[in-house]
């Protein structure tokens, strides 16, 4: 089969699995997987501008974009069903990326990453003091549909939401999966190498950044608007600089070679974080700071790294 014909035949067959999975955990359990799949596409999104060489710490804006465009749908548009919600979202998200882009483009290191945490918090101070919007009480949202399938019971709305988010999760990393392995998606690690040879090779540097900033801000308002529709509620914390940092952690432990190693990244951060806070419940920051001071010092590389010196080590074996 070729490279495409494979790269589907794992996501179907990962969707599956995935299906079966959920049937079979607690319903707390999947929960937390589908908040995990909320922030690994905010992640996700992260990981395609650190493959250019740079690092926001604003993901959270798109995040919060998205959330707050699918919950105002829903409130104000009564519109009810999770699809057009979530498009909706990252509608928003793409056209807000869209417009500030452009005047990011051209900042590097520190600059783009400041610039890009104040647009953030610009955001959530503005979303605190509009009471319309509700404040910094946020909204409540109302249990979605889901293509006109409107679930009688809770276990039967979570375990709904739980496969819409597959769905989500899968087309997004196949998506970027076969982005990683295109022509622009390898000319984004040419310009983190060396921006001036990329320039002389006739492309554009800041189209490349710019592209990758909007697919990323669409990334954060589909999974802002996920995270929306499942906690049914939406509040200018989604904007703050903590949720932002969440991104940045777990694009950091999962590193920028590997998709799935995003959603694996995330999925261990938020049990970690959901067992601490319970167990833990004085010193849950504690716990999460030696897990992120531990990740650091044993997987420089992240998740991704690891993968790829498993899969070089195979790949080794089997020419041996």
């Amino acid at each position: 089969m070729s490279s495409p014909s494979v790269i589907s035949f794992v996501a179907a067959l990962t969707l599956v699995m995935l299906a079966v999975l959920g049937k079979v955990l607690p319903g707390w359990c999947v929960f937390l997987l589908v908040t995990a799949f909320a922030k690994g596409l905010a992640a996700l999104g992260l990981v395609l501008i650190i493959r250019s060489g740079l690092l926001s710490f604003g993901q959270g804006l798109f995040y919060c974009a998205g959330g707050y465009g699918a919950g105002l749908l829903m409130l104000w548009g009564g519109v009810n069903d999770a699809m057009l919600l979530v498009l909706a979202g990252g509608f928003v998200s793409l056209v807000l990326g869209a417009v500030i882009a452009p005047l990011l483009a051209g900042y590097r290191s520190i600059f783009f990453a400041t610039l890009t945490l104040a647009l953030s918090m610009l955001a959530h101070g503005a979303l605190t003091k509009a009471d319309f919007l509700g404040g910094s009480d946020g909204l409540n949202l109302r249990p979605p549909s889901f293509l006109g399938f409107q679930p009688a019971s809770s276990a039967e709305a979570v375990y709904s939401l739980y496969l819409f988010a597959c769905v989500l999760v899968v087309a997004c990393a196949l998506a970027c999966k076969v982005h990683f392995n295109s022509v622009r998606g390898l000319l984004s690690l040419a310009v983190r190498d060396n921006e001036i040879r990329v320039e002389y090779l006739g492309s554009s540097v800041k189209r490349v950044i710019s592209e990758n900033f909007t697919a990323a801000a669409f990334l954060g308002g589909i999974g802002g608007a996920l995270n929306a529709i499942a906690v049914a509620h939406i509040d200018p914390e989604l904007a703050f600089w903590t949720t932002s940092g969440e991104f940045v952690f777990v694009a950091i432990l999962s590193g920028y070679l590997s998709v799935s190693a995003v959603f694996a990244a995330s999925i261990m951060l938020e049990f970690i974080r959901s067992f601490s806070s319970q167990y833990f419940p004085n010193a849950w920051q504690m716990s999460l700071g030696i897990f992120m001071l531990a990740s650091i010092l044993f997987l420089p590389n992240g998740i991704g790294g690891l993968l790829q010196r498993r899969k070089k080590r195979l790949e080794g074996s089997k020419i041996a």
